[in-house]
């Protein structure tokens, strides 16, 4: 599971998105399932209106197997629109293979 605010607070913002890619990769080299998490699609399942961020952020969700959503009273909405961007995402991953760089101990 990719928790993204507690990897923040052990990494630091600065490189979340970077080590997020790296836990991905090895993951999926490892063939073991991955879990996006934290807070994706919040405001959408809250309030009914997504961010362009929450959009964005739930876009690269796309490798992980699994993504999790909190409750709330759109989250029908939220699993209808999340679908969507990952489909459609799916079809851009095929156009690109992201190099993973040399691992090193930060």
């Amino acid at each position: 599971m990719i928790a993204r605010g507690d990897l923040a607070v052990e990494i630091g913002y600065q490189r979340l998105a970077e080590i997020q890619e790296e836990i991905l990769w090895l993951c999926e080299a490892a063939h073991v399932p991955v879990i996006w998490a934290t807070q994706v699609m919040e405001n959408l399942v809250k309030h009914g209106i997504p961010s362009r961020a929450e959009i964005t952020d739930a876009a690269m969700a796309e490798r992980a197997e699994c993504v999790m959503l909190n409750k709330g009273p759109y989250v029908a909405e939220a699993v209808t629109i999340l679908d969507d961007v990952l489909t459609r995402m799916q079809a851009h991953q095929v156009k690109k293979t992201p190099q993973l760089r040399a691992l090193h101990s930060w």
